[in-house]
């Protein structure tokens, strides 16, 4: 079993590079976003970039996951299959992105950014070309090219990034010298320029591709499509409540915040709190792109149950560390945000946790994909969805943000809690629930303990505030509650 979990921790590591500095990099923008953009701005970006999330799903109709399974059946060649997949996404893409060219001022002005309509066809390009290229990042993965893939994804990222940075430092001094530019974006930073800088990325990105283009056949076989789809769609209508649960929140600020007028300040404050727990998604995200293709490929194994069983516990135990890194260091890494950001960082937390009980789900989700019964995801999602908003709807209009937060809690634990017991039934895996439970005992131990020391005994110390010496104190004895928490849960999983 050692193997196994030597591989699949080594492509983590491969994959994780690109998205690890997709997400640093991102993560140091938001100093410059946090202090060039007003709370207000920084919404709309929020808002722009939901709905991006929720649409790109859509466009791929779940076709990464089916390239996986069908690719990995005997007697079916993998590049009919990656070819079917690429015209059938390329059609449906190609056509969304015509309809935002032709209306994407009617768009910007119902959704009340008028004049902002070349907003909206750079969304519709970023959507277009992301679905386009995702079926070839997946081909990548399942050849187990992961160098390739993290090459690719490190190039948009160096793009994204210096489009940023021309933008937001170099261009409004320079206007007079680039007025070009201003055909594309206004003189003075605001949101567009982000998504400015993710479309340019995205150009890009596609262009690196070109050679992967042309070896594909382009040709459709329908019986094999109609297969791909039967399989594939039920997981894109899965996905699809599921983004929309990720995303429901900064979607429903606009008619159910308490500062009715002033929302999109109250999703700017609420999306910069939420970046400080990045680093918890960062992992999520690192694990599922190297774990989805690592499952399938065991799942003939004998002993594949015990291992995916023996997964789960290291992944919970790493997101354990997550958390405490984080929530112990707070007060140093909340200087991150600009000064008007940081009324938010009390969410924090719950959002940590929140995270790392989505990526619990994700391992004892693949339990629908392994056997077939990916309808059962729907309701799953569903259940999840269905929690979001009565949360939401119920409580944002009192609570604000802290009903968002909260709302993804509750929902990612039914959801997990659900899957779970219908995993139980149909695909058993041998998860050993007390040693899961032990994990999240460890965690709570080493935070409790903190909340009392502090206040016991460093009340008052404020980074920046109070006494260095003092302060340097307190770090040592987080640092110390975090050793602790990683001795004992190493003794538990090595049992």
């Amino acid at each position: 079993m050692a193997n196994p979990l030597k591989q699949l921790a080594g492509q983590t590591v491969i994959y994780g590079l690109s998205t690890i500095l997709a997400r640093i990099i991102n993560f140091l923008f938001v100093p410059i976003y946090t202090r060039l953009l007003t709370p207000e701005s920084y919404g709309v970006v929020t808002e722009f970039m939901a709905y991006i999330a929720v649409l790109q799903v859509v466009l791929v109709l779940g076709l990464e996951t089916g390239c996986f399974r069908f690719a990995n059946k005997e007697g079916v060649e993998p590049k009919r299959v990656y070819s079917n997949a690429f015209v059938t996404v390329f059609c449906i893409s190609a056509t969304f992105l015509a309809l935002m060219i032709a209306f994407g001022s009617p768009i910007a002005s119902a959704l009340g950014y008028d004049g902002y309509g070349a907003c909206v066809r750079y969304m519709g390009g970023i959507l277009a070309l992301d679905s386009i290229t995702a079926i070839l990042f997946a081909k990548l993965r399942q050849e187990n090219k992961a160098l390739k893939f993290a090459a690719i994804k490190t190039a948009k990222i160096i793009t994204e990034t210096a489009a940023n940075l021309v933008l937001f430092l170099w261009f409004p001094k320079h206007t007079e010298s680039a007025k070009w530019l201003l055909e594309f974006i206004p003189g003075t930073p605001d949101f567009s320029y982000v998504i400015f800088a993710i479309f340019i990325s995205c150009v890009v990105c596609t262009l690196l591709f070109i050679p992967d283009f042309l070896k594909l056949s382009f040709r459709l076989d329908p019986r094999l499509l109609r297969q791909m789809l039967a399989y594939s769609l039920p997981l894109m209508v899965a996905a699809l409540p599921g983004v929309i649960n990720d995303f429901l929140d900064r979607i429903l600020f606009r008619y159910f915040d308490t500062n009715a007028e002033a929302w999109r300040s109250s999703l700017g404050l609420y999306q910069a709190a939420v970046k400080l727990a990045v680093i918890m998604n960062l992992f999520i995200q690192m694990f599922r792109y190297a774990a989805e293709p690592f499952f399938f490929r065991r799942a003939k194994e004998k002993d594949s149950r015990q291992l995916y069983a023996s997964v789960q516990e290291y992944f919970t135990a790493f997101c354990g560390l997550v958390f405490l890194g984080v929530i112990l260091y707070i007060d140093i890494i909340a200087l991150i945000l600009g000064p008007q950001f940081r009324s938010a960082v009390g969410v924090v937390p719950v959002m940590l946790l929140s995270y790392m009980i989505l990526g619990m789900l994700f391992n004892v989700s693949m339990w629908y994909k392994l056997s077939g019964k990916t309808n059962m995801a729907i309701w799953i999602t569903l259940a999840g969805l269905a929690v979001t908003a009565v949360m939401i709807v119920a409580f944002m209009p009192k609570y604000s943000y802290w009903a968002a937060a909260y709302g993804h809690l509750a929902s990612y634990i039914v959801m997990f809690a659900v899957s779970s017991l219908l995993g139980a039934k149909y695909y058993p895996i041998p998860y050993r629930w007390g040693r899961l439970l032990g994990i999240f005992g460890l965690m709570g131990a080493a935070y409790g303990a903190s909340l009392l020391i502090d206040q016991a005994f460093f009340a008052d110390v404020v980074f920046g505030q109070s006494s260095t010496g003092l302060f340097i104190a307190k770090l040592d004895v987080h640092t110390a509650l975090i050793l602790a928490y990683l001795a004992a849960t190493w003794r538990l999983i090595r049992k």
